[in-house]
Parts: C-alpha cells; sequence; structure tokens
C-alpha cells in the first residue's frame, strides 16, 4: 500500500514519476545526458582530440550533472516559477558544476584544458541549451502524455476538504492520468454534502463490488487515522483484487515541512517536518556559501580593513560583536559583526534596536544603514554555523520569548540561519516591534524551508542587493 497525500511527500509532482517511468527516466538524465552530448559536439567541432583525459572528463562531467541538475524545475506550472527564475536555477547550478570541475583542473594540473577553444564555447553554450529543453519539455510533454497514455479508474474513500482538494489538484495537472469516477462514505449518505460536481458512489461496504464490476484501477482511502479497524476491514476486502491501494493520512493537523515518503532500516516512514538540506541536496547549498562567500570576502579584505579602524576610532570598544545566537538544529553559535553601538547586549534581556536609537553611534548607524555591519558573518559562514541565505538569526533571549507565544517557531532551526532570507526581501527587514512582524517573519521562514531550491535562494541574493541599496527599514 503507497502512502501519499494531496501535498507530495517528494519532488516527484504527484503522478508524474509515479505513473510514467519514462518521465522519471527522462528528468533524471535528460539534462546531464545532453550536456555530456554537447561536451562531445564541442570537441568535435573544435577539433580536439579525443585523449584519455577528454574521456575522463565526460565521466567527471556526467557524474556531478547527475548529481546537481535532478531537482531542476521541468515541470513546474509557469504561474508559480516563472522562466526567469527557471533559467536562474539552471544557471546557478551550472555555475556549481564548472566550479567543482575547475577545483578537479587546478588540482590535478590539467588547468591548462579550462583555456581551451572547445571547453569555453561548451561552458557558454550550456545554460542556454539546458533552458531551451526546459521549455521544449515544458511544451511538447503535455501533448504526448495526453495522447499516449491510458486514464486510470480512479475512487476516493471519504470525503473531506483534503480528499476534494486531492481530486482538484489531479484535475488541475495536465500530466495526472487518473479519471475520478467518486467518492464512497462509511457516514450515513443523507448527512453527507454533496459537493458540486462529484458524484457519492455509495457506502464503503459496496467498495469492493463496485471495484470489480466497474474495473477500478486504483483506490484512494482518505479516512481519519483514528478509524484503523475500518481501513484494515477494507484492505483484507481487496487483497482478492489487482486494484493499487493509496492512504491519504490525515496529516494536514500540523505544518509539512519537506515532507516525503521515506525508509529508515527498511521500515517506511513518513517525514512530516525535515530539513531540506537531506542527503546530496546539502552539497550544492555548501559549496555555493563557499564560493559566494570567497568571492565576496576577499575582493573587500581593504574595505574590512577600513570599517575595523572607523568602528575602532568612532568609539571604545572591540571591533567585532560576538553575539550568541541559535543555529542549525537549535545548538547555540555566536556570530560575528562590526560593532555599531556604544552597548552590546548578549545576556538574557535584549532591547532590539530602534529608530534613532541613543545606543547606535554615527558610524555604526552608517553601517546597519549599508549593512556593512553584516560582512563578519561571511566568515560564520565559512566556518559552517551559517549560510548565505536562510531564516535570519534571533538573540537567544528573542528565541526564549517568541518559541512561546508563535506556533512552529523553532522549526526554522531545521537549517543554518543565514545573512539574507526569504522574509527579509518580503519587507520584513529591521525592527519587530510586534508579534504579529515577528509570526510574519516567521512564517516566511517556514515557506523558504517549504519552497527551497538553489534557483530561489539566487533569486533571494539578487534581491537582497536591491532591498540594501533602496530600503528605508534598516536602522
Amino acid at each position: 500500500m503507497a502512502l501519499l497525500t494531496s501535498k507530495s511527500f517528494a519532488p516527484s509532482q504527484g503522478s508524474l514519476a509515479m505513473n510514467m517511468p519514462s518521465l522519471f527516466f527522462i528528468k533524471t538524465l535528460l539534462y546531464p545526458v545532453s550536456i555530456v552530448a554537447l561536451l562531445i559536439g564541442s570537441f568535435m567541432y573544435w577539433k580536439t582530440p579525443l585523449s584519455g583525459i577528454s574521456f575522463l572528463l565526460v565521466v567527471v562531467v556526467l557524474i556531478a550533472s547527475i548529481h546537481v541538475m535532478d531537482t531542476v524545475r521541468l515541470y513546474r506550472e509557469e504561474r508559480r516559477f516563472p522562466w526567469l527564475r527557471s533559467f536562474l536555477d539552471i544557471l546557478l547550478r551550472w555555475l556549481l558544476i564548472l566550479a567543482v570541475l575547475w577545483l578537479i583542473f587546478d588540482q590535478s594540473g590539467f588547468d591548462y584544458l579550462v583555456f581551451e577553444p572547445a571547453i569555453q564555447t561548451w561552458a557558454v553554450a550550456t545554460p542556454v541549451m539546458l533552458f531551451l529543453l526546459q521549455v521544449a519539455v515544458r511544451f511538447l510533454l503535455p501533448y504526448f502524455f495526453n495522447h499516449g497514455c491510458k486514464k486510470r479508474k480512479a475512487v476516493i474513500v471519504g470525503l473531506d476538504a483534503r480528499s476534494l482538494q486531492l481530486v482538484k489538484n489531479c484535475r488541475a495537472d495536465q500530466f495526472s492520468d487518473f479519471d475520478f469516477l467518486g467518492f464512497f462514505e462509511n457516514r450515513n449518505l443523507e448527512r453527507v454534502p454533496q459537493p458540486a460536481g462529484e458524484k457519492i458512489l455509495g457506502a464503503t461496504k459496496m467498495l469492493p463490488d463496485f471495484v470489480r464490476r466497474h474495473g477500478v484501477h486504483v483506490v484512494f482511502i482518505a479516512l481519519p487515522m483514528a478509524q484503523q479497524p475500518h481501513v484494515m476491514a477494507l484492505l483484507d476486502a481487496m487483497r482478492d483484487s489487482t486494484v493499487s491501494i493509496y492512504f491519504v493520512p490525515d496529516l494536514f493537523i500540523t505544518d509539512l515541512i519537506q515532507a516525503r515518503f521515506d525508509r529508515v532500516g527498511n521500515v517506511p516512514v513518513v517525514a512530516v517536518c525535515e530539513t531540506p538540506f537531506y542527503g546530496l541536496r546539502s552539497i550544492p547549498k555548501r559549496l555555493s556559501d563557499i564560493i559566494i562567500s570567497l568571492l565576496i570576502l576577499i575582493p573587500l579584505i581593504p574595505v574590512l580593513i577600513l570599517i575595523a579602524l572607523g568602528v575602532k576610532l568612532s568609539s571604545p570598544g572591540p571591533v567585532l560583536f560576538k553575539q550568541r545566537r541559535y543555529g542549525l538544529n537549535g545548538e547555540e553559535i555566536r556570530i560575528y559583526k562590526f560593532r555599531s553601538m556604544t552597548v552590546c547586549d548578549n545576556g538574557n534581556i535584549i532591547k532590539q534596536a530602534t529608530r534613532n536609537d541613543t545606543r547606535i553611534t554615527r558610524f555604526g548607524g552608517f553601517l546597519r544603514k549599508t549593512s556593512l555591519d553584516e560582512l563578519p558573518q561571511f566568515i560564520n559562514v565559512l566556518q559552517g554555523r551559517m549560510s548565505i541565505v536562510g531564516p535570519r538569526p534571533h538573540a537567544v533571549a528573542h528565541n526564549e520569548l517568541y518559541r512561546q507565544l508563535i506556533k512552529g517557531y523553532m522549526i526554522r532551526h531545521k537549517v543554518k540561519p543565514g545573512i539574507t532570507g526569504w522574509a527579509q526581501v518580503n519587507g520584513l527587514r529591521g525592527e519587530t516591534d510586534s508579534l504579529d512582524k515577528m509570526a510574519a517573519r516567521i512564517e516566511y521562514d517556514l515557506d523558504y524551508l517549504r519552497s527551497w531550491s538553489m534557483g530561489l535562494d539566487l533569486q533571494i541574493i539578487m534581491r537582497t542587493v536591491g532591498v540594501v541599496l533602496g530600503d528605508q527599514n534598516a536602522y
């Protein structure tokens, strides 16, 4: 028996990978194979001999591409994920692959290959080709899918909001191959509201006979977990049929964060709340953190020295302010900032900075306004304590206060805190002087955990530049 919710437990987009293995094959290998084919074609175009190192390069590129490109959005709706964001997603992943290859070249002594015309042509042409492939797949797959896929008859046991949402989502999904016939109910049918456009086929005791007589392929059981004995009786009654059965657990009672179906010790489990960076997904995130931090810190070394002198000359005290914050999994970390105040609160009572705060020095006000006081946090990123993008870390005292007032507050610590975040680029930067403002910030933080991608990270980084230059809420 499979497990399913109307919010899919995996990035397979519901019926897409589940019902058409060929589409899963395309999603897994289309980009890597195309990248390798373009590399070989570039070698042939420039008449570059295919030596042993060339074949080794092809193997390394194929392996790196499979791991980095496997979650590119091939099938997301354009309404939610515009083409620009999709292209940025592809571009960032491609830059990560090139960074890995450059490190390999540099350490192995084959760095001269970087200057080969074939490699340079391939490096520039690949992201363009991948985006054009995405456009083609996005428009052509629905045509082939709808003309070559036989619909599977499906019924649902249990009529409620989640089962209706399941039907709605599948009918809206152009790749879904389910033909929903109607619902079965174990309640008194006279008391069950008749939803518009839907059929109530009868009581659940009639289900086994209906499945056999009408050739039903799939049964979704959307009964509450409290009705386990009734569910088990239904399963026993359908053991002599070939129908596929999916259980739709009533998990809407909790906030699903990166929910998915998995196996632990060969035992099926459902992850309800998990970090987005499980398994190999943590590698591109960490690599991008390191690369971006180095690209920012190294050129800015003279600026960092000047800021340090400015802090030291503007008021007595240390250059860096070290504050205790909660990091990944709620573990305490220390983060660095250029000191911008005459007093540095770091205890159990923290007073947030306010507009015209007398504790802020004149030079500190400039640093806070331009966010230059945050630059030392790139050192925290290199240490592995923080990330470029993630929920902003709050003072320990604030964490202890708000975790009691805001539901799901501590879930934001399933990822490393960030220098910038989804909340900050959506107008929630600066002082949170009310519970409503903090609750709104937390909702954006949790939304980031639900929908994380490398493309989203890149979007946040680009929007942060505009926010820092034009925001009037920082002080």
